[in-house]
């Protein structure tokens, strides 16, 4: 018992570590043309970084970087002089033709909906350059600023290409988030507007059925699988796994109503797959339930029934549970980072349980070649004392 309390420390020291060895830096960037920036900024969403010098007169030189982007997307950044939105922002674009060279050019945005039609910016832009290299497209400037202005208004954006046209960028997730102001001097970046009451909304239903659904339930499972083996954790191990189930559902069935009133609230946008499989588990994870107000007593001769059915069914919702978690993922289109963690934490549980599978496997053989060698043992005895008695009585 204790060896699997260490045990289970040390997972969720792991899950810890996975969840924070994903932060990124710009600090230690280097560049392959050799230049060198003071400072660096990583940007809240799209996985975008902005390095720049910036000096009392004004000018500013800059190096937009977004990563983990392919070659059919083309990325802008954008300073807005007159106001905290998209439309009035002066942006740097960049993309490659379909030649495979690359393509920066200045792009006033006058209006939603916009083709990032080329023209000029309402400050002087010099040495405008981009690249792409390991999915990643990085666009060079030098801006100048008559006014000095050590706060601006940036606006950064990615979408796809057709042909060698941009089109539209999404208009939902971190595409509608990708907004902020920035201190020159400080280089602290901050947010405008903050979120969304709707976008607060998807974030507390992806947390909570991301908690209930796609931690909890496997560790409940894995607590149930593997406790039990040990003589010393029955009945604690029951408990243990009943808890983290119920729990689970608890807080699932609380993320699957945040799930509802989202649709409610949402008319003519539908996830089907992702909405049927939320409806799937929430039926799955109320039957299990219920089913432990029927469990057979474990000499019932329809136990083993009852057993294969809980098995089956906790399975399945164990897998449910993963599949729409990343369907969920998909559709609010958070940074990487939180997709990766989550991967970190799968790959983590499946690691235990492999690990749990074999030592259990081990403790399971080794037990019975002990119990068949107690009886060996005993049989032997048995014959050899029935030996003598027949002997003694012959005499």
């Amino acid at each position: 018992m204790a060896r699997m309390l260490e045990l289970a420390l040390y997972l969720c020291l792991f899950m810890c570590l996975i969840l924070t060895c994903y932060a990124q830096t710009c600090a230690k960037y280097a560049f392959s043309s050799n230049r060198v920036f003071k400072s660096c900024t990583h940007l809240p969403v799209l996985n975008s970084f902005l390095h720049y010098n910036y000096d009392v007169s004004g000018k500013l030189e800059i190096a937009y970087r977004h990563t983990g982007i392919n070659s059919s997307r083309w990325v802008a950044w954008a300073i807005n002089p007159t106001s905290k939105a998209m439309v009035g922002s002066q942006a740097l674009v960049a993309y490659q033709l379909s030649d495979g060279s690359m393509r920066a050019y200045t792009s006033p945005i006058t209006q939603y909906q916009t083709q990032l039609q080329e023209g000029e910016l309402s400050f002087d832009v010099s040495d405008l350059s981009a690249t792409y290299a390991n999915n990643e497209i990085i666009i060079f400037a030098t801006l100048g600023f008559p006014n000095n202005d050590t706060t601006l208004n940036q606006v950064w954006q990615e979408g796809a290409m057709s042909g060698n046209t941009p089109q539209m960028h999404a208009t939902s997730g971190p595409n509608v988030q990708s907004m902020g102001t920035l201190n020159l001097l400080s280089g602290q970046a901050g947010t405008i507007g903050g979120r969304t009451s709707t976008q607060r909304k998807q974030d507390i239903h992806g947390v909570l059925n991301a908690v209930s659904w796609g931690i909890l339930m496997p560790l409940g499972a894995i607590i149930a699988r593997y406790l039990k083996v040990f003589k010393s954790a029955d009945p604690a191990w029951f408990y243990l796994h009943a808890s983290c189930q119920f729990s689970a559902y608890v807080v699932g069935v609380a993320g699957w109503s945040t799930g509802l009133k989202l649709g409610s609230e949402s008319p003519g946008i539908q996830y089907d797959a992702h909405r049927t499989i939320g409806i799937i588990l929430f039926c799955l994870g109320t039957l299990q339930v219920f089913a432990l107000l029927v469990r057979p007593k474990p000499d019932h001769k329809y136990r083993v029934y009852w057993n294969i059915y809980h098995h089956f069914v906790g399975y399945t919702v164990g897998i449910l549970s993963v599949i729409n978690i990343f369907k969920g993922l998909d559709i609010l289109e958070p940074e990487k980072t939180w997709k990766n963690a989550y991967i970190g934490v799968v790959i983590a549980l499946a690691c235990s349980g492999f690990v749990l599978e074999a030592y259990t496997w081990f403790l399971v053989l080794r037990r019975k070649r002990s119990e068949s060698a107690g009886k060996l043992s005993h049989g032997i005895n048995g014959a050899h004392g029935n030996g003598v008695n027949a002997h003694t009585a012959n005499c």
